[in-house]
């Protein structure tokens, strides 16, 4: 009998890859590893499929995987490949000067968590009294994920190949297959997880299905994440505690969660800012089924989603020195800024952003007093806020842009330049006596928690010092409120303001606001306030 071509190609479970020198192997691919070998060839790569993994989607791959990754660092590092196939995996655990590499249709795929009482599945989450207290149980645990590495140094994933969180949590009970039981144990939760790492780069890769969250990233700096796109149940990407992060060229789908996070929560046992970070070019949406942006269908929902940008909730550490820039967000909440745990929101700057479809107002700013922490807290700061060259179209009308600080804790040193804000208009004049509730003590989350506000563009409450250059307010059906209503508001300069209110309503209302100036505004002479416990201009 001849040999035949195929044949050449097969290693091991039976196949003739030695035949062509009259030697016949029978040994199994992960021998290879076993007999001594690294499995790897010159250059230090670590094909897991040389380590027993078998990529079919039915077998649990998670050992053979392990292995490979355990070999490349034992060796001082190296990559470790993942051929086209499906990996079927429980946790992947990083080591450091390691990459994995997903190649074009490689997928790794979270199993599904095992019935109760069986022993397996994922790693089990750690300990991490006594801080679990002061953030929910997503921010408290990294073990528990599809990859994960706590403590590591030089480690990355690159793509093209794609991670599918099939089989995970989006809470910590189990998922959506088995409803009934709420557990932790062998559970999964987060597509990626990472604990005081640094050096560390997320490239080219995508992911489907990502839990919890598609990335937890806590005490990491040094994080380059480039060109993912991840279309998800929950939260993308959630970047808590870290510095000098950069994220570039990332689309994120996710409609029923945020899209791109910047928390500094008290996970790590102290007050750790999220601080020196970039978020440019990046497509962030709420808008679309999940899976369909991946499979480029893009399937519209029936109403828009989460999505956004967001800084906070969790806020201990604070937030510095941040730049936003060339980024759209698409059917989804808008940019929201938010302290709440007694950090420091500071230094920030947004520029060149396109939103449409908004299913909540484009700019929210809000410093409130949960203060979720140990000990005695105090409220934080928000100022040194920078916003400009934004356009939004057809957004929701319930809520103006709101910015609102805390009595004596007043939001300040704001500039906000060149907006074009359109929005669907028809709300009818409130009561002149509206006030949206403060809700000192809770998690006001979006905007939505703050009720209906008495203005169609911007509602300011705690603020001292903000500059608005070059606005516009457009609204698409007559709406019946002022642009602008302020309160307790000192220092407020507007250049350049164009708006459509009705010509029998006020373009600003003013309550307890001192060294107020409008110059250049469409319909009102140049006007200064010193001070005034009321006044409609």
């Amino acid at each position: 009998m001849g040999i035949r071509r195929r044949d050449l190609l097969k290693v091991g479970s039976g196949g003739l890859a030695g035949a062509a020198l009259g030697v016949i192997s029978l040994r199994p691919a992960h021998a290879l590893a076993d007999s001594g070998s690294s499995g790897a060839p010159s250059g230090r790569d670590f094909d897991v499929r040389l380590f027993g993994a078998i990529g079919d989607g039915k077998t649990i791959d998670t050992p053979s995987i392990n292995k490979a990754i355990d070999a490349a660092a034992a060796a001082g590092g190296g990559v470790v490949r993942f051929p086209a196939g499906q990996y079927l995996c429980y946790s992947i655990r990083l080591k450091s000067n390691v990459c994995l590499s997903l190649e074009h249709g490689a997928v790794i795929i979270a199993a599904e968590s095992l019935p109760p009482g069986v022993s397996g599945g994922y790693d089990e989450p750690e300990s991490n009294q006594p801080w679990e207290a002061f953030q929910d149980f997503g921010h408290n645990h990294w073990h528990n994920s599809l990859i994960w590495g706590v403590g590591l140094h030089d480690v990355s994933i690159v793509g093209p190949g794609r991670i599918w969180g099939r089989g995970l949590s989006r809470d910590n009970g189990p998922t959506t297959r088995n409803p009934i039981e709420r557990r932790t144990q062998g559970v999964g939760n987060k597509s990626i997880g990472l604990k005081n790492c640094h050096n560390v780069l997320l490239k080219g890769f995508q992911i489907l299905e990502g839990g919890w969250f598609g990335i937890l990233a806590t005490g990491v700096d040094n994080l380059n994440i480039d060109g993912l796109t991840i279309d998800t149940n929950r939260d993308g990407m959630d970047i808590d505690c870290c510095r000098n992060v950069h994220i570039s060229n990332c689309s994120v789908n996710s409609p029923r969660d945020d899209g791109i996070v910047l928390k500094s929560s008290y996970a790590l046992g102290q007050n750790r800012a999220c601080e020196n970070v970039t978020i440019s070019s990046c497509l962030v949406s709420g808008a679309y089924v999940v899976g369909s942006v991946l499979d480029g269908t893009w399937k519209n929902r029936d109403k828009g989603g989460i999505g956004r940008i967001k800084f906070g909730t969790e806020s201990n550490g604070g937030f510095k020195n941040i730049v936003i820039t060339n980024c759209i967000l698409d059917g989804c909440k808008g940019l929201t800024l938010e302290s709440e745990d007694g950090g420091a929101l500071e230094d920030i700057v947004i520029d060149n952003i396109v939103m449409r479809n908004l299913v909540e107002p484009p700019i929210f700013i809000r410093l409130n007093a949960r203060l979720s922490g140990p000990g005695v807290i105090k409220p934080g700061a928000i100022r040194r806020v920078a916003i400009s060259n934004l356009i939004s179209s057809n957004a929701a009308s319930r809520q103006a842009c709101i910015i609102s600080g805390l009595p004596d804790f007043p939001v300040e040193d704001l500039k906000i330049l060149n907006l074009y804000l359109e929005h669907k208009g028809g709300e009818p004049r409130e009561p002149a006596h509206l006030i949206s509730p403060e809700n000192l003590s809770v998690k006001p989350g979006d905007a939505g928690m703050s009720g209906a506000t008495p203005s169609q563009g911007f509602f300011m409450r705690h603020v001292r010092n903000i500059e608005m250059n070059n606005v516009q307010i457009v609204a698409t059906a007559p709406d019946q409120r002022p642009s602008f209503v302020l309160r307790h508001v000192d220092g407020a300069n507007f250049f350049r303001v164009r708006t459509n209110e009705p010509s029998d309503a006020s373009k600003f209302v003013l309550n307890d606001v001192s060294n107020f100036q409008a110059a250049r505004c469409c319909g009102i002479e140049d006007t200064e306030v010193p001070h005034t416990a009321h006044e409609e201009i």
